[in-house]
């Protein structure tokens, strides 16, 4: 039974998650950054515990088409994460990985090539990884994560799964709005989504 409850959380706990989140969304942005050699002029995120049915209409819409990059935590935590980005954002994403025009496709309606898919995964894998290494590091705790799980859907559609799946342990969500690069010419989401026992080890670890 966690001793949490999110809807009645103090000023401290939720000050320690949203540093969590801070923490996380720097460290996978820096690591993308250096992948991709562009320049790291990052906003300070928007961090927010907000209800599994706010998030479409924080981020645009559910019929908006994003990519989702999703994976499951286990280890010492349990829980699920996502990766979010407008269809335009991750074609800049693309096209500074393979060296080219970022602006190509800058109306971000046009198709990944398989090619392009691929180097999606790569960066899937890639904030995953840092995103998690900061989370364990800051906690001391042991974190593995699944093969992240690439999709391209509707927004309502892709929050569906982690909906279904962690909704019976809560309706709240970490999340986490990053803007980075040139102009912050990126928009990301990072959607942290423990269990409620696995929020209790993460303040337990930093002496709440």
């Amino acid at each position: 039974m966690s001793k949490i409850d999110l809807e009645k959380l103090e000023d401290s706990q939720f000050d320690v998650l949203k540093e969590i989140g801070n923490i996380g969304a720097g460290n996978a942005t820096t690591a993308l950054a250096t992948m991709l050699n562009i320049k790291v002029d990052m906003s300070v995120p928007n961090v927010a515990l907000l209800p599994f049915d706010n998030i479409s209409s924080f981020i645009g819409s559910e019929e908006q088409t994003v990519v989702g990059i999703l994976l499951e935590i286990q280890g010492d935590i349990d829980g699920m994460m996502m990766f979010l980005f407008d269809m335009k954002s991750a074609h800049h994403l693309v096209n500074s990985l393979m060296m080219r025009d970022v602006h190509q496709d800058e109306n971000g309606m046009a198709d990944f090539s398989e090619m392009e898919m691929s180097a999606l995964n790569e960066i899937g894998n890639i904030v995953s990884g840092s995103y998690l290494s900061a989370l364990s590091g800051l906690t001391g705790m042991k974190m593995v994560s699944s093969v992240p799980a690439l999709s391209i859907d509707m927004l309502g559609a892709l929050l569906s799964v982690p909906a279904i799946e962690f909704g019976k342990y809560g309706d709240k969500l970490l999340m986490i709005q990053s803007e980075f690069g040139e102009d912050d010419f990126v928009t990301g989401y990072f959607l942290l989504i423990p269990e409620l026992e696995s929020y209790d080890k993460i303040l337990t670890s930093l002496g709440m």
